[in-house]
C-alpha cells in the first residue's frame, strides 16, 4: 500500500509541455497595458479639447445717440418720470359708493371719478338750511316791525285801562265824601285808594307796551338777529361744500395711473395705516408732461448747463428719438452716490412713452457757426455679467477671444459700450471663471 501511494505523488519537479513560456505571458500583459493606457489617454485629450458651453447672445448697435445734432458731450441714463403726479385724496370721509375709471383710463378735467357715500352730509345740509330759514323769518319779523293789528289792540289795551283808571277815581271821591259824614269806615277809603293806585300803575304800564309795539324791535336786537343768520348762512355753505366734497372729480386732464380704492372701502382724511382707511382714491397725471430723471455724476456735471438740449431714447423703442432739454438741476449733490439730479423735459413725448421706463440721454453741444460736425459712434449694449478684465468675450469660428471695450453707462439691459463693438458680434453672457482666450466654445444646450 505504502509504495502504492508513493507511485501516486505528484512531480513538482517536472513542468508540463502545455504551460506557456514566461516571455508569452510578458508580451500579453504588456499588450493590455498598452491598450488601457491608450484608451485613457484618448479620453483624456477629449476632455481637454472639448469646447466649453457657453451662453451666447448677439449684440445690437443702436443708432447714432445725437443724430448729427451736434457734438455728443455726454450719456446718461436714468427714468422716465411725470412731471406732476397727482394723488387725488378726498376731502371728506367716507365709504366709497362708486368709482368710475380704473388704470390706463384717460379722463377730461371735471370729469367724475369716485363718489362716497353721502346721507350723513345731505341730512347736515338739510339741518343747516332749516336752521337758516328760521332765523331768516324772525329777522324779517324785527325788521318790518308791528303789525297794524298788534298796534291797535296794544291801544285798546291802554283805552280799557284809562276808563278802569277813571272809574276808580270817581269810585275814590265817592268814598271819600261819605267817610268825611261818617257814613263808611276808614277802611273803605284805604279799599278804594288802592284800587286806584293799582289801576294807574296798569294804565302806565299798558302805555308803555303800547309805545313799544308803536315803535317795533331795537336795533340791536334786529343787528343780532343778522348775525345770526350770516351765521347759519355758513354753516349752511359748509354743509353744501362737504355734500359736493363727496363726490371727487379730475382736477386736470390725464392718464389714470393708479386705482387705489374698490365699492365699499373706506376713505378718510387723517391717518393712514397699512390695512386701514385709504388716503387716497386714484392717482393720474398728464403723459404729454414728462421728465427724464437722471443722476449725474459730479466729474461730468460741469459739461452741463441749464437748458442743455439732448436727445431722449428708451430701451424699449431704441429706433424712437424724442427732443429734450434740461429744465431742473437739483441744488444740492447727493453725498452717498456723488451725483447731481438732472430732469430732461421731453419736448415732443407720444404715446410710446411711459413714466418709470428705462431712459437715455445724449447731451450735445447745439451747433454753432463754424463748428466742424463730427458723427458719434454706435453705442452698443452688452449685459453687464459679460464684461471681465476691461473686455468681453467674442465667439469667432467656436472659439471665445477676448476682446478690450469701453464702458460708458448703464441701463437696465446691461452696459453701454463706445468702443470695441459695433454690433452684430455674438458674446459670451456669463463667461465662466476659467475661460482663456482661445478656449473652444459652443452654446449651452436649451
Amino acid at each position: 500500500m505504502e509504495t502504492e501511494l508513493k507511485g501516486l505523488r505528484i512531480d513538482r519537479s517536472r513542468k508540463r509541455s502545455d504551460e506557456p513560456s514566461p516571455w508569452a505571458v510578458r508580451f500579453i500583459v504588456a499588450g493590455i497595458t498598452l491598450f488601457v493606457l491608450l484608451g485613457a489617454a484618448r479620453f483624456i485629450y477629449g476632455r481637454l479639447n472639448a469646447a466649453t458651453p457657453v451662453d451666447i447672445v448677439r449684440v445690437r448697435a443702436a443708432a447714432p445717440a445725437a443724430g448729427g445734432q451736434g457734438n455728443v458731450i455726454l450719456n446718461a441714463t436714468g427714468y422716465i418720470v411725470a412731471a406732476h403726479k397727482i394723488e387725488l385724496a378726498a376731502k371728506v370721509i367716507g365709504k366709497v359708493a362708486w368709482i368710475g375709471v380704473d388704470k390706463g383710463n384717460k379722463v377730461k378735467a371735471g370729469q367724475v371719478l369716485v363718489r362716497l357715500e353721502d346721507d350723513e352730509y345731505r341730512a347736515n345740509e338739510l339741518a343747516a338750511r332749516g336752521n337758516l330759514e328760521t332765523l331768516q323769518a324772525r329777522l324779517a319779523e324785527a325788521e318790518h316791525g308791528s303789525r297794524p293789528e298788534e298796534i291797535a289792540k296794544a291801544k285798546a289795551d291802554v283805552d280799557q285801562a284809562r276808563a278802569d283808571l277813571e272809574n276808580a277815581r270817581v269810585t275814590l271821591q265817592r268814598t271819600r265824601a261819605m267817610v268825611n259824614d261818617a257814613i263808611l269806615a276808614k277802611q273803605a277809603l284805604d279799599d278804594a285808594q288802592a284800587r286806584f293806585d293799582s289801576a294807574a300803575a296798569k294804565v302806565a304800564s299798558l302805555d308803555r307796551s303800547y309805545e313799544l309795539v308803536r315803535l317795533g324791535p331795537r336795533q340791536e336786537e334786529i343787528d343780532a338777529l343778522r348775525a345770526q343768520v350770516s351765521q347759519a348762512k355758513g354753516t349752511l355753505d359748509y354743509a353744501r361744500v362737504q355734500l359736493d366734497n363727496t363726490v371727487i372729480r379730475a382736477p386736470i386732464d390725464g392718464t389714470i395711473l393708479e386705482r387705489n380704492v374698490e365699492k365699499g372701502e373706506f376713505v378718510t382724511t387723517g391717518f393712514v395705516g397699512d390695512k386701514g382707511a385709504k388716503g387716497y382714491v386714484v392717482s393720474l397725471a398728464d403723459l404729454n408732461d414728462l421728465e427724464v430723471e437722471l443722476d449725474i455724476n459730479q466729474n461730468d456735471f460741469g459739461k452741463l448747463g441749464p437748458r442743455q438740449p439732448g436727445i431722449v431714447t428708451t430701451d424699449a423703442y431704441p429706433d424712437r428719438k424724442y427732443q429734450g432739454a434740461i429744465t431742473e438741476i437739483s441744488p444740492e449733490a447727493n453725498r452717498q452716490k456723488a451725483t447731481v439730479q438732472v430732469k430732461v423735459k421731453v419736448l415732443n413725448p407720444d404715446d410710446y412713452l411711459r413714466p418709470e421706463m428705462n431712459a437715455s440721454v445724449a447731451f450735445y453741444s447745439p451747433d454753432k457757426p463754424g463748428a466742424r460736425q463730427t458723427e458719434s459712434k454706435p453705442m452698443v449694449t452688452v449685459p453687464a455679467s459679460a464684461v471681465r478684465d476691461g473686455g468681453v468675450f467674442v465667439v469667432v469660428n467656436g472659439k471665445a477671444l477676448h476682446k478690450a471695450v469701453k464702458v460708458v453707462g448703464t441701463t437696465s439691459q446691461g452696459v453701454q459700450v463706445a468702443e470695441g463693438l459695433i454690433g452684430g458680434e455674438d458674446i459670451i453672457a456669463n463667461p465662466p471663471a476659467d475661460l482663456k482666450d482661445g478656449q473652444k466654445v459652443r452654446p449651452r444646450q436649451g
